[in-house]
């Protein structure tokens, strides 16, 4: 695990809005972070974490991704916005005490918009899927 102590180093939020927990790989391509579903997260609702949730933590695995390499660079870490998602396909949704596993791949990156590939394991089983655009804001740090 590369990154699992004050993960929110390499990201610009802050809780109760931190849903990953752990930067387990990172290479030019893809990351993996891991993320234990709480019962006080703000997107459990009766033991099951949402959509709103899910969505968020692919997105969160893409800051981690920026972060980590704005870190290792001597960078501060900068802003994202998500700002599309496609194909969004949610298989079942996770409850307390499950762990996430989230991979993103970096499809393209155009200027200060990345194109990722997102997609949430549990228990070895995929649980959703998507594609986002990604807007950094090269003007304001976090």
């Amino acid at each position: 695990m590369l990154q699992t102590k004050n993960i929110e180093n390499l990201l610009p939020q802050r809780a109760p809005f931190v849903m990953i927990d752990g930067l387990m790989s990172s290479t030019e391509t893809t990351t993996t972070t891991m993320f234990g579903i709480r019962t006080d997260n703000i997107f459990v609702v009766d033991g099951v974490l949402r959509e709103p949730g899910l969505i968020e933590n692919i997105a969160q695995t893409a800051a981690a991704r920026a972060g980590y390499i704005s870190k290792t660079e001597n960078k501060p870490v900068m802003v994202g916005y998500i700002a599309a998602i496609n194909n969004l396909r949610v298989f079942a949704l996770p409850r307390t005490g499950d762990e996430l596993i989230t991979e993103i791949t970096m499809e393209n990156q155009i200027f200060a918009v990345s194109l990722i590939t997102g997609k949430i394991t549990c228990n070895d089983q995929l649980i959703a899927q998507c594609s986002m655009k990604i807007f950094i804001n090269q003007n304001k740090n976090s």
